[in-house]
Order: structure tokens, then sequence, then C-alpha cells
């Protein structure tokens, strides 16, 4: 059994998503970032940056924040979504590390920007609204050559979709990326993705 710690964000959606693909039996916990509940001691003391999402592993003990380190964990554990041959796992490693590195960075900045306070700073705005369409543009060069981001169905595409599922917050038109748009909504109707999609409260997956 494993405790999730979570809120309805693409990071925590990420594990969500996981869990549900991996058949690992957990309780949610919503942690409601709207009012503060990350700055609770009882949640510090597993998450030290006051982030979601953490979860605690009562198999183990084990205790994990940080969205990417929780995905690696959960792959050793279930020996699921991790390649074991080394070129793919490299591949899916690296493609995790861009999302942990640039595409949720990124895009987080363009929601401050563009969607909640699109008047704050028409420089910041439009520097990371050509951001976003040029890391949609990685994407779509790599899912022209591959079905998936690693080859195969992997926690680099568990980490990624959620972020690309607030297209519309990055004012990103999923036509004008087909490979992009076929690999959204081949992942998007999978059961487990949708399931997982809809913790700790439902929010349906956008349709694209």
């Amino acid at each position: 059994m494993i405790d999730l710690y979570t809120w309805t964000t693409p990071n925590g959606r990420k594990i969500s998503i996981m869990l549900e693909e991996t058949g690992f039996d957990y309780t949610t916990h919503a942690i409601n970032i709207m009012k503060d509940e990350q700055f609770a001691p009882d949640f510090l003391a597993i998450s030290p940056n006051n982030k979601i999402p953490a979860i605690v592993d009562r198999d183990t003990g084990q205790s994990m924040f940080e969205s990417g380190a929780i995905l690696l964990y959960l792959a050793e554990k279930s020996g699921k979504f991790l390649p074991s041959d080394p070129a793919a796992r490299w591949s899916a490693m690296e493609w995790l590390m861009w999302q942990m590195g640039g595409f949720g960075p990124m895009l987080g900045q363009a929601h401050y920007f563009i969607k909640y306070n699109p008047d704050l700073s028409p420089p910041a705005s439009e520097r990371f609204g050509k951001e976003a369409a040029r890391l949609y543009g990685v994407l779509d060069r790599r899912l022209a050559d591959a079905q998936f981001l690693a080859g195969d169905y992997s926690i680099a595409d568990i980490a990624t979709f959620p972020w690309a599922a607030r297209f519309e917050w990055h004012r990103v038109d999923l036509n004008q990326f087909p490979n992009v748009l076929r690999w959204y909504r081949e992942i998007a109707a999978r059961p487990a993705v949708q399931k997982g999609f809809n913790v700790p409260k439902e929010i349906k997956i956008p349709v694209a």
C-alpha cells in the first residue's frame, strides 16, 4: 500500500497516473495547495520542499518527494515503464529530465504570465509563450520518429502528458503539432490515464 499526497496539478497527476498504470494499491491524501496545506508540519516531514506530490511506501517505509524521483522509484518497484535495454533506458531518462528541467518549469511560467497575469509583464508573456511553442516543437519532432518518447510507453510520457494536457493554458493549438496531437490522443485514451487524471478530484482530460 502506498500513501499518495497530491493535488490537481500536472506534477501530482504524474504519480496518480503511474500508480494506476502499475496497479499498486494506494490511498490518496488531498493536499489543497490553494489553502497552503503543503506547509503543514506533518507534510513537511514527508516533503521537505513543501511541494506535492509525495508518497510513503508502507511496504518499505520509504518516503519520497519530487515527481521525477517518485516515478523512478515506482518504475523500479514495479518493473514497468522504464526499459531494461540500456539505450532505451537512457532515452527514457533523457526525456524525463527534459520534462523535469524544461517542459514543466517553462510551461509553469507560461501559466503564471499568460493565463493568470497576462497584463503583468508583456515581455514575460511573450517570452514564455514563445518558449512554450518551441518546446512543443521539440516534442513534435521527437514524436515524428517514435510512437512514444522512449520508443515504448514509459515514465517519460507519463511525466510529460499532464503538462501537455494544459495546452489551452499555453495558447497552443495542437493541430499545429500533429505528432504531439496523435501522441496526446493515444495517451488520453488509456483507462489508467483517465482514472489517474481525476485524482484527487474529478477534472476531465481536455479534448484535443
